[in-house]
């Protein structure tokens, strides 16, 4: 059966011509490829997690079955280690097989689903659902936090620290790599320490007319911090945005829906905030709440108290749009003009980066109602809220 399908996509893969398509069509070639390719990921994970079942993968003399399959498939062993992992959680996840063979997930969502529904079974549905309108970084912070809830995160926290590391390497083309290896909180610290350099490089690059990806600038300010005369220290500003519920806080460890992580770096246990509540630097900004309530607090001024920034840094650690994952330069943004207002109200704030700010403010584009993550829709959309809260047309 499969040796027809290949047969056939090969055919029509060989008669493609993009330049005989509209862009229209083309959208559609897209979507159906990438439903082809997700499907065909998911088959190749099952038929691999079968095959390291048995004694076949010995015959060519590979390491391990990863190491069998790497080298079949052309892929690195830690991706080949996720494809067989897959692979056979699905075998006891029938909703998430399912989707997957239907090529409704990409191989990144279906390992994330996997891996937490693995841990915590009645977390699939919910999980499954929120694929469907969630970026993948986004997924991948539910998945983290639906695990999380089902994990021993102390035992976690003692299991990274005693397998931490720092590698390096050269690749291919000759570039030299570092890879990290530790508690997040010790990440979080080191990338928050890096900000204000790696900001200030940016900052001096555009002035000067230079435009590199956010990630170069963070290359440099790391070499400069352990190379160069800039202090390793973390700057004035710099800020670690921690979330934490009070009983939590209290008891030592969250139960139920009660949270405690660091602003896009997942949840971490109690014992980690206050290991980090104890040092001054790098400054934290603790967001303390009840479930997932928020206070809202209204002054007169027009830009957000400092207490209302460091909760709109919580709940949009990322641009408030949905599937946008930008999360450096973003703008607190008025939902009502502050000109026609003249107050500052924390649930009338959100978070934009300045690509959808500009939306925004020259096209009129707008947030639906609601809070935290969702829609950006043009004005003509009848979910805008200039539209969805228009009186009723006469009859």
């Amino acid at each position: 059966m499969f040796e027809q399908i290949r047969s056939a996509m090969s055919e029509a893969a060989g008669r493609f011509d993009p330049a005989l398509v509209d862009a229209r069509h083309a959208e559609q070639i897209v979507a159906d490829a990438s439903a082809i390719e997700k499907m065909a990921a998911t088959v190749k994970s099952l038929a691999a997690a079968r095959i390291a079942e048995t004694e076949i993968w010995k015959e060519s003399g590979e390491r391990s079955p990863a190491h069998e399959l790497a080298r079949r498939t052309g892929t690195s062993v830690g991706q080949a280690k996720d494809a067989l992992e897959t692979g056979r959680r699905l075998r006891n996840l029938p909703a998430t097989s399912k989707a997957a063979r239907r090529g409704e997930l990409s191989p990144q969502q279906t390992s994330a689903i996997a891996d937490a529904a693995a841990a915590d079974p009645d977390a699939e549905a919910r999980l499954l659902d929120e694929a469907t309108s969630k970026s993948l970084p986004e997924l991948r912070g539910a998945c983290a936090r639906a695990k999380a809830n089902v994990t021993d995160l102390e035992a976690r926290r003692r299991r990274i620290h005693e397998h931490r590391g720092l590698r390096n390497w050269v690749d291919g083309e000759g570039a030299g790599h570092l890879h990290l290896t530790d508690n997040p909180e010790k990440v979080a610290e080191i990338v928050a320490g890096l900000g204000p350099t790696r900001d200030e490089l940016f900052k001096q690059a555009r002035a000067g007319g230079r435009r590199e990806p956010l990630e170069a600038y963070a290359a440099d300010a790391l070499h400069a911090a352990i190379c160069g005369e800039r202090a390793t220290k973390c700057k004035p500003g710099t800020k670690i945005l921690v979330r934490i519920d009070f009983d939590a806080l209290l008891r030592g460890y969250p139960i139920g829906d009660e949270t405690c992580e660091i602003a896009g770096f997942g949840p971490v246990p109690v014992s980690a905030l206050r290991d980090m509540l104890a040092t001054a630097d790098p400054f934290l900004a603790a967001i303390v709440t009840r479930g997932k309530n928020l206070v809202g607090v209204a002054h007169l001024g027009r830009r957000p108290t400092a207490h209302q920034r460091s909760a709109l840094e919580w709940l949009y650690p990322t641009c408030a749009v949905e599937g946008c994952n930008a999360l450096t330069f973003l703008e607190n943004d008025h939902r009502d003009p502050w000109a026609k207002t003249k107050i500052t109200v924390f649930d009338l704030l959100d978070r934009l980066c300045s690509h959808h700010h500009d939306l925004k403010t020259t096209e009129n584009w707008a947030l639906v109602d609601g809070h935290g993550k969702r829609a950006f829709v043009p004005p003509d959309d009848p979910r805008h809220p200039r539209n969805a809260n228009a009186p009723p047309a006469a009859a």
